[in-house]
């Protein structure tokens, strides 16, 4: 359904709604001074218990049909390969059609870097990478603790990842109180990142026109090129699988953050060949259904 529809986005979506509970949970912890380390552990568990457990016991008292259609609905709900996919094709209509402002604006959804120093190189080089590096966050993860922890894992894991993308900043408003959801979500994230390393690497050996040597080898020896404990390992071998070079000079806030490349060195940078960008959104989605196909399997067997 995922891949077959666009996700709709609506006021109710569950992830919205999750981030308004969030919001309003934050604001009682905040007037209540929970402003530190235990607030932010507090919003965790009250999420926690407002949504894995609301879901769950919802899911028991429908009757069994309804039941079915709400999990299915809900895991429907918090996949989201096919808007990630959409997201990258933007980039690449906006360069293809030529329009530098148009591939600037489209890349400005998926990253939070300077746009205005960027190429239409760099516009497909950032697009490669968010696409390598959501695919853990948006797919893989979520089909990982689906997989290991049902439906009320699969939720609990994007209760993490809202949290950490609304609060898990190293500001002085939230360098304490989002230090549990950054460390949760480094936490829930941590082993299918180094899945989908090996299932990069390994589809790769299979696929033509990509180098699954590469991906294991570039995966393994610089992901730690990448800020964090979790995003380099899908970034590093999507590099090494499309035999291309990511990263390079990132601008922001005005500044250069890092002119480090990602990649093998006698790699050519990703960006300049038309087919760089479709390649990877074509692994990527190979990766995310073989990883479906993978849990199903493993819950079959495990029934």
């Amino acid at each position: 359904f995922d891949l077959l529809l666009v996700d709709p986005q609506y006021a109710a979506h569950p992830v919205r709604l999750m981030g308004w509970t969030l919001s309003g949970i934050e604001r009682v912890l905040r007037r209540m001074e929970f402003e530190g380390y235990g607030g932010g552990i507090l919003l965790f568990f009250a999420l926690a218990v407002v949504w894995s457990g609301g879901i769950s016991a919802l899911l028991i008292v429908l009757p069994i049909i309804a039941a079915k259609v709400v999990h299915v609905f809900v895991i429907y709900s918090l996949l989201a390969l096919r808007d990630l996919l959409r997201h990258g094709w933007d980039v690449e209509k906006a360069v293809r059609r030529g329009s530098l402002p148009d591939a600037r604006a489209a890349i400005a959804k998926l990253v939070g870097r300077d746009t205005s120093r960027m190429d239409f190189a760099a516009c497909r080089r950032a697009a490669i990478e968010s696409l390598s590096d959501n695919l853990t966050d948006r797919c893989i993860s979520p089909v990982f603790w689906y997989s290991l922890a049902g439906l009320p894992g699969l939720v609990l894991f994007k209760v993490v990842s809202t949290m950490d993308s609304m609060v898990g900043y190293k500001t002085p408003r939230y360098l304490q109180f989002g230090w549990c959801a950054a460390r949760t979500d480094d936490l829930m994230n941590w082993i299918p990142a180094r899945l989908t390393w090996l299932l990069i690497a390994g589809l790769s050996f299979l696929l033509p026109g990509y180098s699954g040597r590469k991906g294991f080898i570039v995966g393994w020896r610089e992901h730690a090129v990448v800020p964090g404990p979790n995003a380099g390992w899908s970034e590093a071998a999507i590099a090494g699988a499309i035999q291309r070079k990511l990263a390079g000079p990132i601008w922001a806030a005005g500044n250069m953050v890092t002119d480090i490349w990602l990649g093998d060195p006698l790699d050519p940078p990703a960006g300049e060949s038309a087919t760089d960008l479709p390649r990877s959104a074509a692994l990527v989605t190979i990766v995310g259904l073989c990883a479906s196909v993978l849990a199903i399997t493993a819950l079959v067997a495990a029934y």
